[in-house]
């Protein structure tokens, strides 16, 4: 408690919030902060759900250093303030003293919606639609919620029983969750809509992309999200893997293995380290792990046991903010690979959405409300090609609930 107590110390309770500017999901971080700074634990827990059904998860695993912490003062000339530990804190006393079951189930509306997808944008937008006396019924395909916090970030990041909580809270509101069932084999979006006089889509986009390089169709070949979802592993005793890519994802797929008892992980990225949309954090405790790393390296092919790769040098386009990699001529060189794991996105699985407008990059086409081309049936989350955090899902499920409270 004295830890978390300087913690709080530390924070200089800014008036002009710029931590708060970089949460996706605007939380107001000094308030919570100067509450738990005098000691007022619970309500520092309440300030924080007014904006956030997860503070728990999301002090754990958000991007901080591109978010909140980024924009700290503090953090200009020296190390900012620890929000997300402050925040994660806050969380579990909520856990521990359950201060997530006083809420009363609230008066109906007569409204009633179908949500598909129990992930971050799913889960948050049927806690604030029941808030509003929504009646709300949750699908989803596998056998517990969670979506990307369950099948996605592995346990020695994120711990299970913070979906289990969620999942009491989802209950004592009255929601009411289906599992097993997946949309396009289950249940068609029509038929939902004879029952339900709205239906929300929050199943992510969790199809590892290709890079569409000869070889790639070979059996040694893996998609990172599909492994991470299924654990569907190959034995990697004694393997030389390489993982391609350089998010969280990649991060994840590469620690993964790695306790499975990998005899060598390399995570091969185009760029270089300072451009990796990984969380610095992440990179650091997968080096520490043992995980290698080439940087501006290129695969180009895969063959039996072997990568070929070229290497790249970063260079400043016209009309691109970020620096470019391109290829070095006469730079090729071959990587040793058992097995090589595509982390670099993922796309939308459309079964059951055929017939919705898609956008060109084939993701569900939503407009400033959030509302597909299908009417009473809105959509958010990655499958709507959102910024690919949990705490911007997070975010999209709140606010695409705010349009339907107000537009149905």
């Amino acid at each position: 408690m004295e830890n978390l107590q300087n913690k709080t110390e530390y924070c200089l309770n800014c008036k002009n919030k710029p931590c708060q500017l970089g949460c996706p999901l605007g939380n107001d971080i000094p308030e919570f902060i100067r509450l738990a700074k005098e000691h007022k634990y619970k309500e520092a827990y309440e300030a924080l759900s007014k904006t956030t059904v997860m503070p728990f998860i999301c002090g754990k695993i958000c991007p901080k250093s591109k978010q909140c912490q980024g924009k700290c003062i503090r953090g200009i000339k020296g190390q900012p303030v620890s929000i997300g530990e402050i925040e994660n804190a806050i969380g579990e006393m909520a856990i521990q003293n359950k201060w997530y079951e006083d809420v009363e189930k609230p008066a109906t509306n007569g409204k009633k919606i179908a949500i598909i997808g129990a992930g971050p944008a799913g889960i948050t937008a049927s806690i604030w639609l029941a808030k509003n006396g929504w009646k709300v019924k949750v699908f989803e395909k596998h056998k517990k919620i969670g979506g990307i916090l369950r099948y996605g970030i592995p346990e020695f990041r994120l711990e299970k029983r913070y979906i289990d909580v969620l999942e009491q809270y989802m209950q004592k509101l009255g929601i009411i969750i289906e599992t097993n069932k997946m949309l396009g084999k289950d249940f068609e979006i029509k038929e939902l809509l004879e029952k339900y006089s709205t239906v929300f889509l929050s199943e992510g986009a969790n199809v590892s992309n290709k890079m569409g390089i000869p070889g790639e169709e070979l059996g040694q070949v893996m998609g990172a999200n599909e492994l991470l979802e299924y654990e569907n592993h190959p034995d990697y005793s004694g393997k030389k893997i390489i993982v391609i890519g350089g998010g969280n994802v990649a991060m994840d797929a590469a620690r993964t293995i790695k306790r499975m008892g990998a005899k060598e992980v390399t995570v091969v990225y185009r760029r270089a380290i300072e451009q990796m949309p990984a969380e610095p954090k992440e990179v650091e405790e997968a080096r520490n792990e043992g995980i290698n790393f080439l940087f501006q390296v290129n695969v180009k092919s895969i063959e039996s046991k072997k990568a070929y790769c070229i290497r790249t040098q970063l260079v400043q386009k016209d009309g691109e903010a970020r620096l470019v990699p391109v290829e070095i001529p006469e730079s090729k060189f071959a990587i040793d690979a058992d097995y090589v794991v595509m982390a670099i996105g993922a796309k939308l699985n459309n079964t059951g959405v055929e017939n919705i407008e898609l956008t060109e990059k084939g993701y569900i086409k939503i407009d400033e409300m959030y509302k597909t081309s299908i009417p009473h049936v809105y959509a958010a989350g990655d499958n709507t090609g959102g910024v690919s955090t949990v705490a911007w899902a997070s975010f999209y499920g709140r606010e695409a609930a705010k349009n339907i409270d107000k537009n149905e």
